[in-house]
């Protein structure tokens, strides 16, 4: 294993139909892209810690077809600048950017099918008290995520260490480390495989994670750590109006199966709870086609409701079964002016 392995080809986003920066509530700039046809029904990704828009492609070569999907770096993340202190991070930001991302992307009227893995789920949680995301909200699927006590549940250290306080200060070391992670190798993959992957993933899908997770910067990894560590959403998450489904993986050590109960408990329109059995903390890498089957589920669903939005409904209800081509012309359709785009 060299660490120059090749990643699988639907590791690998296609084309952009659209780049823009948008502006956060507090001047922060986030990188947006856009995919698929101008005009098609919406869907709104936001990506888990350490990650970025690229740990999406596996989905957005599934869904681009028949979807106009975007997809943003969270801040710090990816090719939105890191915030200059540690002011700059709490989960209140998280939900200031998505609605910053909505207000831009998605047209006065209609509205947007929104999928959050791990942070990302918890920014579209923080962001259930917000008018502003509601309006534009057509429905959710909550990804490998947790309201709160992230510590508590965490399971990265094996099973014999059983006191209750080791645990919970042992993990949170893990969580808070400010070590930098250095270049990808095969003991790096195979320590991020076992901590965010099932046993079973092809080493290409692990590789492919890796090179996302280890671009992080560490300054930014701490200071989202610090954030996560006492995360606690779920006052905003009983507010989530919209239509939600919830994703676990059976093996997800970062995020275990009893996150998505909860949440699927506390949902006030909750739509379906699947557990992928097997799978870890990444499942739009590892199960990429179940987990876009079941945005595209979700996003038919919302489109039968009876207050749907006329365009909301996709092209087709199948998953694709290969990566689409994407037009790389399409124009876009925005409800607020970005700071720049290109097309």
């Amino acid at each position: 294993m060299s660490p120059g392995r090749p990643i699988p080809a639907d590791c690998v986003l296609p084309d952009p139909a659209a780049v823009r920066t948008v502006r956060s509530a507090d001047g922060a700039v986030l990188n947006v892209e856009e995919y698929g046809p101008a005009g098609a029904p919406l869907i709104v990704l936001a990506h888990g810690w350490t990650c970025s828009t690229t740990f999406w492609a596996p989905v957005v070569n599934r869904l681009a077809a028949d979807f106009r999907v975007v997809a943003y770096d969270q801040r710090g993340h990816g090719r939105s600048p890191a915030p200059a202190d540690a002011a700059g991070y709490s989960t209140a930001k998280l939900a200031d950017d998505l609605e910053a991302v909505l207000a831009a992307t998605v047209p006065a009227g209609r509205r947007a099918v929104l999928a959050g893995h791990s942070m990302g789920g918890m920014t579209i949680m923080a962001a259930g008290d917000r008018p502003g995301v509601a309006r534009r909200t057509a429905a959710n699927v909550l990804v490998n995520t947790g309201p709160g006590e992230l510590v508590a549940e965490l399971a990265v250290l094996p099973a014999a260490v059983r006191a209750r306080g080791l645990r919970r200060f042992l993990h949170r070391r893990i969580l808070r480390s400010r070590l930098p992670l250095g270049p990808v190798t095969a003991l790096t993959r195979a320590a991020l495989k076992y901590a965010t992957m099932g046993p079973a993933t092809p080493a290409d899908r692990v590789a492919a994670c890796a090179q996302v997770v280890h671009a992080c910067p560490t300054r930014v990894r701490f200071h989202w750590a610090t954030v996560l560590d006492t995360l606690d959403v779920h006052d905003a998450l009983a507010r989530i109006t919209a239509p939600t489904a919830v994703i676990a993986g059976s093996h997800d050590r970062l995020t275990p199966p009893v996150h998505a109960r909860r949440i699927a408990a506390a949902l006030a329109d909750p739509r379906g709870l699947l557990e992928l059995p097997g799978t870890g903390h990444m499942s739009p890498v590892e199960r990429p086609a179940e987990v876009a089957a079941e945005i595209r589920r979700i996003a038919a669903l919302a489109a039968s409701l009876p207050d749907a939005e006329p365009a909301a409904a996709p092209a087709t209800a199948a998953p694709a079964a290969d990566p689409p081509a994407t037009d790389p012309s399409a124009a876009v359709a925005s409800a607020a002016k970005p700071l720049e785009e290109t097309a």
